[in-house]
C-alpha cells in the first residue's frame, strides 16, 4: 500500500468522524430548549434522552437523523473504495468509517468527546455495509422495543445480533468483525443501564 492510499484512507475516515461527531440531539435540545441535554436524565445525547425533554417527534427525527449519520459515510467509502481500488477486496474502507462513525457519535470532538450510545449511528453503518441485515435489525428493535417498553434491552439485544447476522449471510470477515467489536462498544455504552436493569428501576419508553 502506497503512502497516497494511505493518506486518502485516513483523511476519509476522519471526515467520517466528524460526520459521526454531529451532535443532532444536542444541537436540537439546545436551539428549543436552550438546554444541555447531557445534564438531563441518562446525560445522554441520543434520541431516547431527547424525548425525555422534547417529546417523540424529536425523538424519531434524532433517531432517524442519527442513523441516516451512519449510513451516508458508508455508502460514501464503499463508492469511494471501488473508485480508487482502496483495498476493494477487503472491505477495509467501509469498516474503518463504520469505526469512525460511532466512535464519533458517543466520542463527539463537538462536545468534549461525550455523546450518545450510537445505537441509531451503528444500525446505520450496518445499513450501509448490507441493507438486509440494516432492515432486520431496526425491524427487530422495533418489534422488542414495543414489547419489552425497554430500549437498553432493544439496544443490545439487535446489536448483539448482528454478527450473528453477517455470519448467517455470508457477508465479509472485516464486516463481521466490526458488528462483534462495535457490539461490544455499546453495550459497554450502556453499562449503566445494565446497573439500572439489575436493580429493576431502568426507565421505560412508555407506561
Amino acid at each position: 500500500m502506497d503512502v497516497l492510499t494511505i493518506a486518502y484512507i485516513v483523511g476519509i475516515t476522519f471526515i467520517a468522524y466528524l460526520i459521526g461527531s454531529f451532535p443532532t440531539g444536542f444541537v436540537l435540545v439546545k436551539a428549543v430548549k436552550n438546554e444541555d441535554i447531557r445534564q438531563i436524565g441518562s446525560g445522554s445525547t441520543g434520541a431516547t434522552n431527547v424525548k425525555r425533554v422534547l417529546g417523540t417527534p424529536a425523538y424519531l427525527f434524532v433517531m432517524f437523523f442519527d442513523g441516516f449519520k451512519g449510513f451516508l459515510p458508508v455508502m460514501w467509502a464503499k463508492y469511494l473504495e471501488i473508485k480508487f481500488a482502496l483495498l476493494p477486496e477487503a472491505h477495509i474502507l467501509p469498516v474503518l468509517v463504520s469505526i469512525a462513525v460511532i466512535l464519533g457519535h458517543s466520542r463527539s470532538v463537538f462536545l468534549k468527546f461525550t455523546g450518545g450510545k450510537s445505537v441509531a449511528s451503528g444500525v446505520g453503518t450496518i445499513l450501509g455495509l448490507y441493507w438486509p441485515i440494516g432492515l432486520i435489525t431496526a425491524g427487530l428493535w422495533v418489534v422488542l422495543t414495543y414489547f419489552t417498553k425497554i430500549v437498553s434491552i432493544s439496544s443490545m439485544t439487535v446489536v448483539l445480533l448482528t454478527p450473528v447476522w453477517m455470519i448467517l449471510f455470508n457477508q465479509p470477515v472485516s464486516y463481521i468483525t466490526y458488528c462483534l467489536l462495535g457490539a461490544i462498544y455499546i453495550v459497554y455504552l450502556h453499562r449503566d443501564n445494565i446497573k439500572r436493569l439489575l436493580a429493576g428501576n431502568e426507565n421505560k419508553i412508555r407506561n
